[in-house]
């Protein structure tokens, strides 16, 4: 098994630390099981700044033929 790398975070205020102990607790884990879960989660969302460029690159490069009658023809099929 690879040897994970340590992260060392500094200057986090008293309440915060407290508060991030309290949900580990609530959920019966420790703190750093907690902050390990949580970071983990975090990378594997995408950044909200790449993801928007992204969205912004392929709408400019796209051809749009839906109509806004479409759209909304399409939202409502099988509605009764």
């Amino acid at each position: 098994m690879p040897i994970m790398p340590t992260i060392t975070i500094r200057n986090v205020p008293t309440d915060t630390r407290n508060e991030l102990a309290a949900r580990a607790a609530l959920g019966g884990r420790s703190l750093q099981e907690y902050l390990r879960i949580a970071l983990i989660d975090l990378a594997d969302r995408p950044d909200p700044a790449a993801l928007m460029a992204a969205v912004r690159r392929r709408k400019e490069g796209g051809v749009h033929t839906l109509t806004s009658e479409d759209i909304l023809r399409f939202r409502d099929s099988g509605r009764t």
